[in-house]
């Protein structure tokens, strides 16, 4: 592979920061990411299935939740925020391919003990997806409200249909998916590699780790927009049949995600 060595201007070679540095890779590099992914999770079938699992049903005791306080209206943006929350849920299988490249087994406690490596600075990037995510979820709610009234309630089964007759929906559509766009790669660029960054080097804060994220991100706009497609597709996809597909989407994006930090990041 050929690649390039970035350096931040300023960066002291003597301190803890050689994440400071970040390398750049071709942009079709991602597919490399996936097939590696993939061998760690052959590799590891049963923990990181049963990390899919796990989540797949938490996925649907969500949805039950939101039919239960008659708050369905709310399924899709906050599913969509799932996708800013997925970087960290995957710590265990960051810590499991991390194991594996140690030449080390892992067990589903040993691959959850990764939450556990940094975990002050773990929660603080955590801290920060969920505000995010719950901006969105508000963001959306607002729009939803503003564009068809807060008396705009049809079943979830109508919802579609009632959606298509409202004179607003375009709107409603270009604004929406305009700000969900903007949100979306604010998020992209602060977790693309900073939570296996932090699992991998416990010094580290996560100011540091979110910013070389955003450098890594920045030096490698091709990839990365070729990467977060990817990961937007998959996980699409893996939530079209009530979640199910996070069984393996999950864990694939999960373990190839690892090797995106190893491969950007600098050691």
């Amino acid at each position: 592979m050929n690649s390039e060595l970035i350096s931040t201007p300023g960066s002291d070679p003597g301190t803890s920061l050689p994440a400071s540095r970040v390398r750049r890779v071709s942009t079709d590099r991602p597919w490399t990411w996936l097939t590696l992914g993939w061998q760690d999770m052959m590799a590891n079938k049963a923990v990181s299935l049963s990390y899919g699992a796990v989540l797949a049903l938490a996925g649907w005791i969500f949805t039950w939740l939101m039919f239960e306080v008659g708050t369905a209206w709310a399924i899709l943006p906050a599913t969509a925020g799932f996708f800013i929350l997925a970087p960290l849920l995957a710590a265990g299988l960051y810590e499991t391919s991390r194991r594996r490249e140690l030449g080390e087994g892992t067990t589903l406690a040993e691959a959850m003990a990764g939450f556990r490596r940094n975990p002050t600075q773990i929660a603080m990037i955590g801290v920060l997806l969920l505000v995010l995510h719950l901006f969105w979820v508000r963001v959306a709610g607002l729009l939803f409200a503003l564009f068809f009234g807060i008396n705009f309630a049809p079943s979830l089964t109508e919802l579609p249909l009632a959606m298509l007759r409202s004179d607003d929906l375009f709107a409603f559509l270009a604004i929406g998916t305009g700000l969900g766009f903007v949100l979306a790669s604010v998020t992209f660029s602060v977790a693309a590699v900073s939570v296996p960054m932090l699992l991998d080097r416990p010094e580290m804060s996560f100011l540091e780790a979110v910013t070389v994220s955003i450098q890594a991100v920045m030096e490698n706009w091709r990839a990365m927009a070729l990467w977060a497609a990817l990961i937007v597709v998959f996980t699409g996809l893996a939530l079209v049949p009530f979640f199910l597909g996070l069984v393996i989407a999950l864990p694939l994006i999960g373990h190839a995600t690892w090797h995106a930090y190893r491969d950007l990041v600098v050691r």
